[in-house]
């Protein structure tokens, strides 16, 4: 077994004294939230994490959307990319495959501060683009890594729309363990995340909250009694749940963070800003010459256009001074036609030969001059069209780009949903036997009526429409809407319960595929709405009606 497998770090202690660990492999590839009002430390639990991976020796990238954790390059060296002049470099979208490569093939701790950015969407773009190309690359490279998330709710609102950036941290919740990639979510507003995030989350710490709508989602996914508790905890305590423990909920005292405290609110203390450790200049050079060959490009689109705006000035000067040249010619024009007919306007030509020939060579000067600018109009219409060429060329080039790698997404898409594991088969079985009872069980390949120990309707009915007809299906949907779990979820639940009898909170996930922690908020609204009963402290069975009801339904068909 590999060390990483085995390897536990130090996060605090528990209310006995005794510390507090985490397991290594959990922290970097699991789905982690963390909640709690501000003040409570929940950024401090963060930087805790943090620091741990840190000085094991395993990268992460951190999303700071307040510019709080670069603190943490007092001991680490870190790269600090960002809007703003303190970061180790200035960055934007087009750095995001940069980003993903340097964090996941090259080790380099990545600290994204968004904090800067004026426009949000660009905030978004380069937080969306990280993530993807982090989880494209994980898909090969299968390297345990985490990805920190501050202020989860602005990305994955539990109200309101959702963007393109929030279904990607969802996807990643749901679908990144599996090729190496862990996330943590971090907000002070636990109501405002969107639950199908919360309920995904392997692990869960819950700082002190106050507000009603806070502490009733504690309320759901603890339990009911967690509801006032949490509001009682003193900073830096905190209610954990993990899913590998035998202790559903631990009540935890974190450790303070080692490095500078950059979130700390200003006090009227005067405090030095420790000495930041940084990554090496060539690596900073390597972004930065990003950055400039992109700032190339922008300026030589700008020069061409600059140009083509000149041209299109000149162009109106030259047709200028051709009609007024052509106003002069078609003067002289009538001029010389009154020349050949002398006795209708002799009183209003000039009466000497000289004259004439001077008013002749006017005009053979005005018409050579019109031909010239012609030619000029000409020849400046020309390099024009080169110009316009060129631009039309780079437009062309960046739209190829951009058609390229919207393919290349779909196709990401296309194989991801190809290679996803399939759906188990289920199937009901039917015993003639009396002594067979209700229930329902996987039919293995083999396996006969004979060898089946369940009976659980006859030829016509399955066991979902043995639910639809009972009254059950009524608390299963009010429990459902309580709870956020689908109704498809809850009829599982208590498929598994009438086949097996008692079971606990983690059995009852492993029956349907999904984590205790989504479970328990299910079991506890059944448990409210009558239809399940605990016999123990742990455990959940049917309650005697409901077994008896769903039975009697089975017999009447």
């Amino acid at each position: 077994m590999s060390e990483q497998t085995t390897r536990e770090v130090v996060v605090g202690e528990a209310s006995d004294g005794t510390d507090v660990t985490i397991p290594v492999v959990e922290l970097l590839t699991g789905r982690g939230f963390v909640t709690g009002k501000s003040g409570s430390g929940k950024s401090n639990t963060a930087s805790v994490i943090a620091e741990e991976l840190l000085e094991a020796g395993y990268p992460l990238l951190i999303v700071d959307t307040d510019g709080e954790y670069y603190g943490l390059k007092e001991e680490y060296e870190m790269l600090h990319a960002g809007a703003d002049e303190e970061c180790d470099i200035q960055i934007g979208p087009e750095h995001a495959e940069q980003m993903a490569s340097l964090a996941l093939e090259e080790n380099v701790p990545v600290i994204l501060d968004v904090s800067g950015y004026l426009d949000e969407d660009v905030a978004s773009e380069l937080l969306r683009e990280t993530a993807r190309q982090l989880f494209v690359k994980e898909k090969k490279l299968k390297k345990p890594f985490l990805l920190v998330v501050e202020e989860v709710h602005e990305y994955i609102p539990e109200g309101g729309g959702m963007g393109e950036t929030g279904k990607l941290l969802i996807k990643i919740g749901k679908r990144g363990r599996k090729h190496g990639l862990g996330i943590l979510g971090i907000s002070q507003r636990p109501a405002d995340v969107k639950k199908d995030f919360i309920t995904q989350a392997n692990w869960l710490v819950w700082h002190r909250l106050t507000w009603e709508n806070d502490t009733k989602v504690v309320g759901r996914i603890i339990d009911s009694e967690y509801s006032e508790l949490v509001s009682e905890l003193g900073d830096g305590q905190a209610y954990v749940q993990t899913d590998w423990n035998d202790v559903d909920v631990r009540k935890i005292q974190f450790r303070r963070k080692r490095t500078f405290d950059a979130g700390a609110t200003p006090g009227l203390d005067d405090f030095e800003r420790p000495e930041l450790k940084s990554v090496s200049d060539a690596l900073v050079g390597d972004l930065q010459e990003i950055s400039e060959r992109k700032q190339r490009e922008e300026n030589r689109i700008e020069e061409l256009e600059r140009k083509l705006d000149k041209r299109d000035d000149r162009i109106e000067e030259l047709e200028e001074e051709l009609a007024n040249a052509r106003d002069i010619s078609s003067v002289a024009q009538q001029m010389a036609e009154a020349l050949q007919n002398p006795d209708t306007v002799q009183t209003e030509l000039p009466q000497s030969n000289d004259e004439i020939r001077r008013l002749h060579d006017e005009l053979v000067e005005l018409e050579t001059k019109h031909e010239e600018l012609e030619d000029q109009i000409q020849e400046k219409n020309h390099v024009i069209d080169i110009l316009e060429d060129k631009l039309q060329a780079q437009r062309g080039r960046t739209e190829n780009l951009a058609k390229r790698n919207s393919a290349l997404k779909d196709r990401i898409g296309e194989l991801e949903e190809e290679f996803d594991g399939s759906p188990r088969e289920e199937s009901i079985v039917q015993a003639d036997a009396d002594d067979f009872e209700f229930g329902y069980a996987d039919v293995e390949d083999g396996l006969t009526v004979a060898d089946s120990q369940i009976i659980v309707a006859n030829e016509k009915h399955d066991v979902d429409e043995l639910l639809e007809t009972t009254a059950i299906d009524d608390r299963l949907t009010v429990a459902c809407d309580q709870s956020r779990c689908s109704l498809e979820t809850s009829r599982t639940v208590i498929k598994a319960l009438a086949e097996s009898g008692p079971l606990t909170t983690i059995e009852v996930g492993n029956r349907v595929d999904r984590s205790p922690v989504a479970v328990q908020s299910l079991l506890s609204e059944l448990r409210t709405q009558g239809v399940l009963a605990r016999p123990s402290e742990r455990a959940y069975q049917l309650e005697d009606e409901i077994l008896a009801a769903l039975t009697a339904t089975a017999e009447e068909e």
